[in-house]
Parts: structure tokens; sequence; C-alpha cells
């Protein structure tokens, strides 16, 4: 099944000194490439609202403005980022609130086994609920102790480490808890359901029985 989700900085003991690995097919990137699709959302901080929804435990809605989402416990984790385009970013600090957290105040229903992430202009990217309660999944507010730009995300872009940085959307806005997988943007056009780097996950004719509903 490939390399383990809670890899750490992504080195090998060489037995000399800890050389940087990447997945296969990627290349060590020295800055920080901006990528994306469509325009850069203007970020209204009186409109913004972050939303837990679909099968939640108690059947409810849960929201938060801009200032109470900023309020929620602040962590950091260290872990490389791995764009679908080729490119790896090592040993960035990313700073801001643990999936994990949002899955504790606002936790789903037993029956739950997928999440859909959603971004400004009704974007989206579908994960299975254990790569999103993993312990190194962050909704990101910050990169190496600064704010993130808007060009990157600002005021908030998901991060799961052990995925392409596709699967980790930027303008995030909310949640959906999902009893049964459903594709996200990338992967209704083509895109691997899964996307692990160290399996080399970049397609949808590369899945397996079992990674991904019908297209």
């Amino acid at each position: 099944m490939g390399q383990p989700a809670e890899r750490e900085s992504g080195e090998r003991d060489s037995g000399r000194a800890a050389q940087p690995e990447l997945p296969p097919g990627q290349r060590l990137q020295r800055g920080w490439p901006v990528t994306h699709y469509g325009p850069v959302p203007k970020f209204r901080p009186e409109r913004w609202e972050f939303r837990v929804f679909g099968a939640t435990a108690d059947n409810e809605k849960h929201c938060w403005t801009h200032e109470e989402f900023a309020a929620l416990p602040y962590t950091t984790v260290l872990a490389d980022l791995h764009c679908v385009t080729k490119f790896s970013m090592l040993g960035a600090e990313w700073g801001g609130i643990p999936a994990r957290t949002i899955l504790q105040i606002a936790p789903p229903a037993p029956a739950v086994t997928h999440v859909m992430v959603w971004a400004e202009y009704g974007f989206s990217s579908n994960l299975r609920l254990a790569d999103f309660a993993s312990a190194r999944t962050i909704f990101a507010t910050h990169k190496d102790g600064e704010l993130l730009t808007a060009e990157h995300g600002f005021p908030l872009r998901l991060v799961v480490p052990h995925l392409y940085a596709w699967k980790g959307p930027k303008w995030v806005r909310g949640v959906e808890y999902m009893t049964a997988d459903r594709r996200g943007f990338w992967e209704e056009r083509g895109y691997h359901n899964v996307g692990d780097p160290w399996r080399e996950q970049r397609y949808s004719y590369q899945e397996e029985p079992g990674e991904g509903p019908e297209l």
C-alpha cells in the first residue's frame, strides 16, 4: 500500500546523512509555485463562514464565523507538499486547525465513510474519512509562521501531507460528511480518486477496483 500515512519529513536514513526522499516522478522544488484553477477569490470576513454539514452525528449543520474559526486551538505540522504537476516542497511548517478538531466538535454519524471538502466557487475534493482524520491533516492558515497569501489559499486551505496537494483545496469553506463516496471536482475530470503520491496515483485510469465510484 505504499508509504505510511503518518510519514514525517520525507527523509530516509542512508547510514551516513539523511537525504530527502521524493515520491516517484517528483522533483525537488525551491520556493512555492502558485497553481490553481480559476480566479483568486476576494476575502470578505463579514461574509465568510465555515460549515460542517451532511451526515453529522446530531443531524445538525455546524457553522463558524471567521473570528470563531480562527479562535479554535492552533497547532503546527511539519510536512511535505507533493503537487501532481510533479514538484515537491519539503519540510514546510503548516499552522492552523487540525482536521481532528473539527471531527471532535462536530462529529460525523457512525455511517460516514468519506468527506467532501468544499471551497470557493463550488470547488470540491473528496477524501476517505481515514485520510481526513489523519493526525497531520490540517486546515492551514499559516506557512512557516506567516499568514498564507491569497494566491496560496488565504484565509484557509486544507493540507493532507500524505496525498497529492490537489486533495487539499485552497479557500476552503466547509466539509460535508458522506455515507458513500462521491468524486470531487478534479476526480470527475480524470484525476485519481485517492491520490497517494507514493503509489503515483495521478489519474483515474490507474484506479483499481474499490478505489473510486464509477465515472
